[in-house]
């Protein structure tokens, strides 16, 4: 029995990437099953390159890892290598070169694909299927128990961004074929009876860019690892210093803009100084940012280092950024929060729901505004009492509302919903309606 006094659930929980280093999808499969198998389910992460990480311990024996490999077509130090043919193995494999070599991005379809052939040989092994926003073709149609799919944000967002900062049109038609993939997962989505998402945010944006039917979208919210994530007194702060996580030249961040603010901010305060959690580009906008206003010495990108590393950083910082254009529910400023430290933050997606009321448990500023940026980091780095009680309630704000604990206690009745519709026959997949763009039950096979 589980947790919740019923039946045990055997869990499928797919994720197409899952490096919990390096985005949130793998950090969200790393918690979720380490609560998920604590509530006394047996979860097994089904995934490919980078593999999940997953917990260990004596309370996690029902979590287990199943390798599906890829050919690891982007992996370091060779991204987009061509495999040599001793290394393929189907039609599948042909697929995800080809879509390589006409600059597609073949992983969501071609892990789909390669989940289903699984699930199929496997058929009676699990109750639920758990699909970590792969939304590929491969998922339609029978996969031997019902699927619930996360959907953090739509990718639409990204390649929107994206498109807005391509400069000339072979790189604006380079975006579009990088992000093909994206009308299967419209596709996809439309066809799906339960989708969860991590933020109301979210939510909307699903349901105006993916068109999937408001009554099948439900929030359950994430959160941080608590206990990890935690106040420190015997941490020293370091004077001046900001931490931020992000990748380099990903316009969605707004790396940029937060570069640009430190700039205005060092002309009153010289020993502000920020420290970049991600990998920094050698070229691109954010390095010709730090070239262009000198801060070659008041900007450091760390990689690689380990949760207790990762933690200490934070705990060190007078402050914690999110400096973000857009954010389906952000991590970051949950973990930020967690360990006391005081945040700034930007009102884009659903920042605002994570980290709160401006002047409470944050400062909040707009996206894309350097200026505004700048006027709220200097404040907080002039005001140690504010400082103090915005760290103290933001800690409290994750305590109540952003746990991994609720999240899987969340999801699993979402997974028991599921369960329960497939056993009254009311699993059906959904079809839009092409005349009307409405959307009707539909029983025909994918």
């Amino acid at each position: 029995m589980a947790a919740d006094g019923q039946p045990a659930l055997r869990i499928a929980l797919l994720t197409y990437k899952g490096n919990p280093f390096c985005g949130g999808q793998g950090v969200y499969v790393r918690h979720l099953s380490r609560e998920l198998a604590r509530l006394g389910h047996s979860v097994e992460v089904i995934g490919s390159q980078p593999y999940p990480v997953l917990d260990e311990g004596d309370d996690l024996a029902g979590l287990s890892l199943t390798e599906l490999p890829s050919l690891d077509l982007y992996r370091q130090p060779d991204p987009f290598r061509t495999p040599r043919r001793e290394e393929f193995r189907d039609w599948i494999d042909a697929l995800e070169v080809a879509t390589m070599w006409t600059g597609g991005f073949p992983e969501p379809l071609t892990f789909s694909l390669r989940a289903r052939r699984l699930l199929r040989a496997r058929r009676g092994d699990f109750d639920v299927v758990h699909d970590n926003q792969t939304l590929g073709y491969g998922q339609l149609g029978d996969l031997g128990a019902p699927l619930v799919t996360t959907v953090h944000h739509p990718i639409t967002v990204d390649r929107q961004l994206e498109l807005d900062a391509a400069d000339g049109w072979k790189r604006r038609l380079s975006v579009r074929r990088w992000y093909g993939f994206t009308r299967m997962q419209k596709r996809v989505a439309r066809r799906l009876s339960s989708v969860l998402t991590v933020s109301g945010s979210s939510r909307q944006e699903i349901v105006d860019h993916l068109g999937v039917r408001p009554e099948r979208v439900h929030v359950v919210h994430i959160g941080a690892d608590t206990d990890l994530f935690s106040p420190d007194a015997s941490v020293a702060k370091v004077p001046g210093r900001i931490v931020t996580t992000s990748s380099a030249d990903v316009p969605l961040k707004g790396l940029v803009f937060l570069v640009e603010a430190l700039a205005k901010l060092r002309t009153e305060q010289p020993h502000a100084h920020l420290v970049v959690v991600g990998k920094r580009a050698e070229d691109g906008p954010v390095a010709q940012a730090i070239e262009h206003y000198g801060l070659e010495d008041a900007v450091e990108f760390v990689k690689g280092i380990s949760d207790a590393e990762l933690v200490d950083l934070v705990r060190s910082a007078e402050v914690a950024c999110v400096p973000s254009l857009y954010e389906g529910f952000s991590l970051p400023a949950a973990e930020a929060m967690a360990t006391g430290t005081p945040l700034v933050a930007t009102t884009g997606g659903a920042i605002p729901e994570v980290a709160g009321p401006d002047g409470e448990t944050c400062l909040a500023v707009p996206p894309g505004d350097p200026g505004a940026l700048a006027a709220a980091l200097g404040r907080l780095l002039d005001d140690p009492q504010l400082r103090a009680r915005l760290g103290a309630a933001g800690r409290a704000r994750v305590l109540e509302r952003f746990t991994w604990k609720r999240a899987a206690e969340g999801t699993v009745a979402h997974y028991r919903e599921a369960v329960a519709r497939r056993r009254a026959g009311r699993d059906a997949p959904v079809a839009p309606t092409p005349a009307t763009g409405h959307y009707r039950e539909s029983r025909t096979p994918c």
